[in-house]
């Protein structure tokens, strides 16, 4: 690239939301910026936008304008699919944007919570894919009373009728009664994963919401609606999968 080509990195990194140009250009006057590997100095580099890998802190920023990320809480009886040829109420019914967007995995139909919805299909695929064993944790009514060491035996393991399964993270919630929401984490996606796993250990599920996707959290948004992701999200994002 030329001197005259590209756009000023100060400038991308500013429209990418990382702050206003000064700020960015601190960023850069720090040496805390890279593009395709290299640590950057000089105010003045410019880049493509649409190509460069550009990292913040070891964070990837991305810079292709027509990207998209977002959260999405989905509710119960809603299929997690973008389109549903039984007429069935879909993701597509809550996502009002323009842009085509891909399904981050999926979610039981009886199951709510967090999905991840985005245009970004390297990301996507990573997310998903088993070699990277990005963690879910969701939050499981179960009825009690619980014994101490469901958590252990959760952890070690239990054999289903496709193969071993088991927590990576497991505690008590809450507890009101018989009444137990029970906070459980995995790495992996299987179908009913979590259903059958609580199930073989004896206490299957009442309701089940999916709270976290790796970094990103469902926090407080609503089922049925949707927010896109920070900057600082997506850029979580792509770490937890070595991009």
């Amino acid at each position: 690239m030329s001197e005259n080509e590209g756009v000023r990195l100060q400038k991308v990194l500013a429209e990418a939301g990382i702050g206003s140009r000064r700020h960015c250009e601190e960023l850069i006057g720090e040496g805390r910026v890279t593009v395709d590997g290299k640590r950057v100095f000089r105010f003045g580099e410019r880049v493509d936008p649409r190509s460069a890998v550009i990292h913040v802190d070891g964070k990837r920023v991305e810079t292709r304008a027509e990207m998209r990320y977002y959260a999405i809480n989905k509710p119960r009886g809603v299929v997690s699919t973008m389109s549903d040829e039984r007429g069935r109420k879909s993701l597509a019914d809550y996502v009002e944007v323009p842009e085509r967007l891909f399904h981050v995995g999926r979610l039981d139909t009886d199951t709510e919570g967090l999905i991840l919805l985005t245009n970004d299909g390297e990301l996507s695929h990573r997310l998903t894919h088993p070699s990277y064993g990005v963690a879910k944790t969701y939050l499981a009514e179960i009825h009690g009373p619980i014994p101490r060491d469901l958590g252990k035996r959760l952890r070690a393991g239990v054999t289903l009728d496709d193969g071993p399964a088991k927590a990576d993270r497991f505690r008590i919630f809450d507890q009101v009664g018989r009444r137990v929401l029970v906070e459980i984490t995995l790495h992996e996606g299987r179908k009913h994963i979590v259903r059958r796993l609580l199930k073989e250990v004896g206490f299957p599920v009442q309701q089940l919401a999916r709270i976290e996707f790796g970094p990103i959290k469902l926090g407080s948004l609503k089922p049925g609606t949707m927010r896109a992701l920070t900057v600082h999200e997506i850029g979580d994002l792509y770490k937890a999968v070595g991009l």
